[in-house]
Parts: structure tokens; C-alpha cells; sequence
């Protein structure tokens, strides 16, 4: 492959992973996807309808993975999620961290991205402060922090942490053979409880749980296979075109709002350049932006007063620092991670739940001891 060929290859993956993040973000608006939304109504009403199209969302993306990994499109072990090393101290105490800081600020990254495209000028405020945390918490004074403490917390495994690839280790399947067929497994469970109660066959819960998951999917189609190049002319190893971390991604929203402000303040550094996680960033607020003007959704919105600019600006800093910590978000770890099946992921999402219940329940105490 030739340079030249190389360019139009960028810029094809990421037009690509520009499109489909403007997809999610109009999916996410019209559909009020939203997993601490979800959280938040299982725990203040008992309703349990946004929580049946996350998980939706996550059966889809799931057996897409997974399938993909069978046609040998992909491969698990060349995500961010799945490596051998399993930072299981990092996953729980950035999931905590997340997961509180989310409730704090009124929703994760990925939903304050959605917020902002519909007016909300306090999603703004979050995400510059998640930004900033984040790549502090990636290359600045709380990386150094996070390698020094949890990050030495760690499991070395003999092969990858997804599941997949540990059942083959142990069996001596095919890890080809082992993905679809597990995948398809967790899918139709999932599907299954998402169908039981009436609320998981709406329209709404089906277009924004299959439309969410489906957008995971081809996202991870169009960095692990599409930007996929088995020898880079300038480097002559492989690489995977676009990409902050240098394998293959999909969408997350915690670590590409840093790269994203860096990029925007280092503009003119020709080292800098756009990645499928910047590109991310603005797609999914255009395509917000584009679903609440034609629903006459869009409302400027500001802080009510100090307490609720506080309560945001902590909440931001502890999702940019747990989000990094973490190696992912709600969509991070959340869909992309999980849909690796990636053990490191599932820790990871049940700690940023357990955080988003703690936080729930801080919250409700507060306002009992105030009334």
C-alpha cells in the first residue's frame, strides 16, 4: 500500500466513524438513551424500560462482535479490552468513580455530548472538565497517580481475557469456533429478558437498543477490519488507521473528549491529528443537535445556582479521572468492552453501576435530611 493510498484510507475510515457517531447521537436523542437515565428510573420509579434497551443495545452488540470474530473480521485480542492483562483493581475503582461522578453531573459523557447538542450549555461545562481530567489522567499528574496505586493491582492472564479466547485456552476449541457461539448465547438471553414485560417490545425501545448496539457494531467493523492495515508504509507494521490507542476501537466517550481538547489546543501541531475518537466526539453532538432542532427538543439551559454547578463540576472530574482509569465509560466499557465479552469490561460495568446506585441513594439521603 502506497502513502497516497494510505491518506484516502484515513480519511474514508474516518468519514465513516464521523457518520455513524452522528447516527448514534440522533438515536441517543430521539430515543433518550441514557444508562444512568435507565439506573435512575429502576431506582426512584421501578420502571425498568430504558434499562431493557440498554441491554438491548448490548445483546446486539454482543452477538455482532462475536460474530464478526467467527468470519474472522476481528479479533478481540486486538481491542483495548481484551489483553491478557486484567487491571481488575483499576476496573473497580474507576468504575466507582464513573458511575458516582455521573450521577453528580447529570448523565455520562456520552449523554452530556447529547445534552449539549440539545442546548444544554452545563454538558458543556462537564465536558471541558472531563476532558481536562481525562488526559490528566492519561498522560498528567493523575497518571502518574493511576500507575503508581491501582494499575499495580493486576492479574497476568496466560491468553486474552475475553471469554472466548479463555474457554479455547482451556478446551482447545477454536476461539472462531467459540465467539459466534457464545455470543449468539448471551444475545438470545438477553433479547429474551428485554421481551419478557410489554415495555421491551416498543418501538422506541427497539429503535434506540438495536439502532445503539448496531452503530457499536459497524463502528468496530470500520476500525478493526476497514482501518485495518497489515503493513503501514511509513512504519512496516501493522496497524489499525486512526486511532488514539493504537488498536482497533469503537465508540467511547471519556479519554476522546481529552484527545479532543487537545487536538482543538494544539491545533496547529501537525502531530496532532484527527482520530476516530475525536471525530466521535463531534458526530454524536451534531446528531443530536440535528434531532432536537427538527423535534423542537433544542432549549438553552444553565446551572440553577452554586450547588448544582458544584455537584457537575465534581461529578465531570470524577468521570474523567474514573473513565480513563477505567479504560472506558457507560459506551466504553459499557457496549464496546462488553461486546468483547471481555472479563476486565464486565468488572468494569458493574463497578460504574454499583457507583451510579451508591450515588442514587447519597442523594435521595440528602434531600430526606434537607425536607
Amino acid at each position: 500500500m502506497q502513502v497516497s493510498d494510505m491518506s484516502d484510507l484515513t480519511t474514508l475510515v474516518l468519514c465513516s466513524a464521523f457518520t455513524l457517531s452522528v447516527v448514534f447521537g440522533a438515536i441517543a436523542q430521539g430515543t433518550h438513551f441514557c444508562t444512568m437515565g435507565a439506573i435512575a428510573d429502576i431506582v426512584t420509579m421501578g420502571d425498568w424500560t430504558r434499562m431493557r434497551m440498554w441491554v438491548l443495545a448490548v445483546a446486539v452488540a454482543v452477538v455482532g462482535f462475536n460474530v464478526m470474530v467467527g468470519l474472522g473480521w476481528v479479533q478481540a485480542a486486538n481491542s483495548l479490552y481484551a489483553g491478557p492483562k486484567l487491571l481488575w483493581a483499576s476496573m473497580i475503582a474507576g468504575g466507582l468513580l464513573f458511575g458516582f461522578g455521573m450521577v453528580l453531573a447529570s448523565g455520562c459523557g456520552s449523554k452530556s455530548l447529547v445534552r449539549l447538542g440539545g442546548g444544554n450549555l452545563k454538558s458543556l461545562v462537564v465536558l471541558l472538565v472531563l476532558g481536562v481530567t481525562a488526559f490528566a489522567t492519561l498522560k498528567g499528574i493523575t497518571a502518574v497517580l493511576r500507575v503508581g496505586t491501582v494499575d499495580r493491582w493486576a492479574f497476568e492472564l496466560p491468553s486474552g481475557q475475553d471469554l472466548p479466547t479463555l474457554i479455547a485456552a482451556t478446551t482447545g476449541l477454536s476461539t472462531r469456533v467459540l465467539a459466534p457461539l457464545l455470543g449468539l448465547a448471551v444475545g438470545v438471553v438477553l433479547t429474551a429478558w428485554v421481551l419478557r414485560k410489554p415495555a421491551g417490545r416498543t418501538l422506541q425501545v427497539w429503535l434506540g437498543g438495536a439502532g445503539i448496539g448496531a452503530t457499536i457494531v459497524a463502528l468496530w467493523w470500520v476500525s478493526g477490519w476497514l482501518g485495518y492495515v497489515a503493513e503501514d508504509p511509513s512504519t512496516l507494521q501493522e496497524n489499525f488507521i486512526g486511532t488514539n490507542s493504537r488498536r482497533m476501537e469503537a465508540l467511547s466517550m471519556a479519554a476522546p473528549v481529552g484527545y479532543a481538547l487537545d487536538w482543538l489546543l494544539f491545533f496547529s501541531d501537525k502531530t496532532k491529528v484527527l482520530t476516530i475518537g475525536i471525530v466521535s466526539v463531534a458526530g454524536v453532538i451534531g446528531g443530536s443537535t440535528v434531532v432536537s432542532l427538527a423535534t423542537g427538543r433544542f432549549r438553552w439551559e444553565g446551572f440553577a445556582n452554586t450547588e448544582d454547578t458544584a455537584n457537575h463540576l465534581a461529578g465531570a472530574a470524577l468521570m474523567g479521572v474514573g473513565g480513563v482509569t477505567a479504560l472506558g465509560c457507560t459506551v466504553g466499557q459499557g457496549l464496546s468492552g462488553v461486546s468483547t465479552l471481555s472479563l476486565g469490561s464486565l468488572l468494569a460495568v458493574a463497578s460504574i453501576l454499583a457507583g451510579c446506585i451508591l450515588a442514587l441513594r447519597y442523594q435521595e439521603r440528602r434531600l430526606d435530611r434537607m425536607g
